[in-house]
């Protein structure tokens, strides 16, 4: 497994902040469907207990990637992971709707991206 992340540093450290994302957005909203009732510092708690998760699979990836990305670079491929993760969630976990503003979001960030990334 060290060879995979030394041999492929950029896709490591996107693989793990997907990893991160999926287990920040649950910390982050998943209290919301399955604990709305509960006292605030029972979310809390199951919230943490969660994010330590998101934080055991990001703080490697940020590591990971920054060997070979910009600190900018880095942030944008976070953001745009972070909506890649959230806007499925939001529609297939959470029942929100699905709207053309996440479109427009991804668009920018897209736009984001371009500019991070070129030379």
């Amino acid at each position: 497994m060290g060879t995979f992340f030394s041999s492929s540093p950029v896709l490591s450290a996107i693989l793990l902040l997907l990893g991160s994302n999926l287990f920040m957005t649950f910390a982050w909203y998943g209290h919301l469907k399955h604990l709305g009732h509960s006292p605030w510092i029972v979310a809390a708690l199951v919230s943490w207990s969660v994010a330590l998760f998101e934080y055991l699979l990001q703080v490697p990836a940020n590591r990971i990637g920054f060997t070979v990305l910009t600190l900018p670079q880095l942030k944008i491929l976070q953001e745009v992971i972070t909506l890649s993760v959230f806007a499925p969630f939001a529609v297939l976990y959470m029942g929100q709707p699905l709207k053309l503003d996440y479109l427009w979001a991804g668009l920018c960030l897209l736009g984001a991206v371009y500019f991070v990334f070129r030379n």
